[in-house]
């Protein structure tokens, strides 16, 4: 079954359960063995040749959910060992009626043990799921760093144990599993913060249950689609000139600092746009028009030199390379003076956060966690603990559209189910990245006017030229070589 477009919360997935239950008439114990056949399917299909398998199981639906696997597992020919983490008597409801069905067909649960748990060539871990709701227990650190010490793969069941599904951070030691299942609804934690760490590749079934149409159950978030691209950038017009595709303006790159500035521009004409300035610093202009001779250069060296270029433009981008000198702050104030939809990054954002909240509809700010921090008085920690609700203030304080940079990128705006980008990779941690970006949303924008879809597709195929460029290697991954690619990205 292919991953929903929507992700929802722990407890909405729950409600999802209960609403199974008692409105469909879905007995729990049904959904809890449809689980299991889930699993073996994706298990069998994931690892077609593994016929030794190990799964640990704990108190909760969690682990009868893993006792049906067993269960099915040796109905299907393989060599099942379950490893306990609690007694029989601890256990309650559908998860004991697992268990005695599991006995009943022969099967037999031993305590666990670390040495046992490399007996098979895959483990299932059937543990917690869901149902952590704090620190991971102590009597499960050593079950947990067991499963992840034993050199098997991992298949966990529903979210990886120790993970929290909503926030996707770590509760302690947490499973780090080769790939995940998750049932009924998808988890949030699971494609955001360091979800991806843990759950590797996810699968998703539904079991039969679909979302009622009702405001409890609307979404936490919502996947970034590739359809999107061919929303904002529909197919040209044969008769189509430059004009008719935005003119974009880039000020940034103060003295020193030239490669942001062209590292943007770049990215604004290769994803498409019409026109692009760039006004920087004078000394910059040299190694800009040299190394990209498509941008129109503007030397800037006083701040009234940017009215004419700010009335030309459709939109504006500023911050790459800016800093934070009286030259910088006075582009700025330009900027914001202007009535133009605007793009925001790296010194500017800065900026804004120095001078106290302004509140823009039509812009679009594009913080790393670092700034995201400085915008809302708080820790990056703070900001990295709780990506969702740093989103959500960010929106409330700032408005317009917000992209939260970093891994599983969030993009939001008042009155809109935030975007989750679960593209890109490790190697795009480089410099200037995030230029880039900056250059690739600013184009899109000019071109589809929608700061709402320019921002999912700007991060979308940014990200999508990231992981073409990491196909040989994540080591080494230069910002420009995602620029050129995302040519390809737009052109789907």
């Amino acid at each position: 079954m292919p991953l929903p477009t929507v992700l929802y919360s722990a407890a909405q997935v729950r409600a999802l359960d209960a609403y199974a239950i008692e409105s469909l008439g879905v007995p729990g114990y049904t959904l809890m063995k449809r689980a299991g056949e889930a699993a073996l399917r994706y298990l069998r299909s994931r690892w077609p040749t593994a016929y030794r398998i190990v799964i640990v199981c704990g108190s909760g639906n969690n682990g009868g959910d893993g006792y049906v696997l067993a269960r099915f597992a040796h109905a299907a020919g393989l060599t099942v060992a379950v490893l306990a983490t609690t007694p029989r008597d601890a256990l309650k409801g559908d998860a004991r009626q697992a268990f005695d069905d599991f006995a009943a067909s022969g099967g037999r649960a031993q305590p666990f043990s670390e040495a046992l748990l490399r007996e098979g060539e895959l483990i299932v871990d059937a543990v917690l799921g869901t149902g952590v709701r704090g620190p991971v227990r102590e009597e499960l650190v050593p079950i947990i760093n067991g499963i992840n010490t034993a050199g098997r793969p991992v298949f966990a069941l529903d979210v990886p144990s120790g993970l929290d599904s909503d926030r996707g951070i770590a509760l302690g030691p947490t499973v780090r599993a080769d790939c995940t299942v998750s049932f009924v609804g998808l988890k949030t934690g699971l494609l955001i913060g360091d979800g991806p760490e843990y759950a590797g590749t996810v699968y998703f079934d539904d079991l039969e249950v679909t979302a009622p149409a009702n405001e409890n159950f609307i979404p936490r978030l919502e996947r970034i689609q590739d359809s999107e691209v061919l929303q904002a950038l529909p197919r040209r017009a044969r008769g189509a000139h430059k004009g008719d595709f935005g003119r974009v303006l880039i000020i940034g790159s103060g003295i020193g600092m030239p490669g942001a500035v062209r590292l943007a521009g770049e990215a604004c004409l290769r994803v498409g746009a019409g026109l692009t300035t760039v006004a920087v610093a004078p000394e910059n202009i040299g190694a800009i028009a040299s190394g990209r001779p498509e941008l129109i250069c503007l030397p800037l060296h006083e701040v009234s030199a940017l009215r004419e270029p700010i009335e030309r433009a459709d939109v504006i981008a500023i911050g790459p390379g800016l800093g934070r000198s009286s030259w910088a702050r006075g582009a700025l104030e330009a900027v914001l003076d202007s009535d133009k939809p605007l793009v925001v990054d790296a010194d500017a954002l800065n900026l804004v956060a120095e001078s106290g909240p302004i509140t823009r509809k039509n812009w679009i700010l594009t913080p790393h966690p670092g700034e995201a921090s400085r915008l809302l008085g708080m820790s990056t920690d703070d900001v990295q603990t709780d990506r969702l609700a740093a989103l959500g203030g960010l929106v409330e304080r700032y408005g317009g559209v917000v992209v939260l940079k970093g891994a599983g990128t969030l993009v939001g705006a008042p009155n809109r189910i935030p975007g989750v980008c679960e593209r890109g990779n490790p190697g795009m941690a480089s410099a200037g990245m995030g230029d880039v970006l900056t250059g690739a949303i600013a184009g899109i924008f000019a071109q589809c006017r929608d700061p709402w879809l320019a921002a999912r597709v700007g991060v979308l195929t940014h990200a999508m030229a990231g992981d073409a460029v990491a196909r040989t290697g994540e080591r080494g991954l230069l910002a420009s070589d995602v620029a050129r690619e995302l040519r390809t990205c737009v052109n789907l």
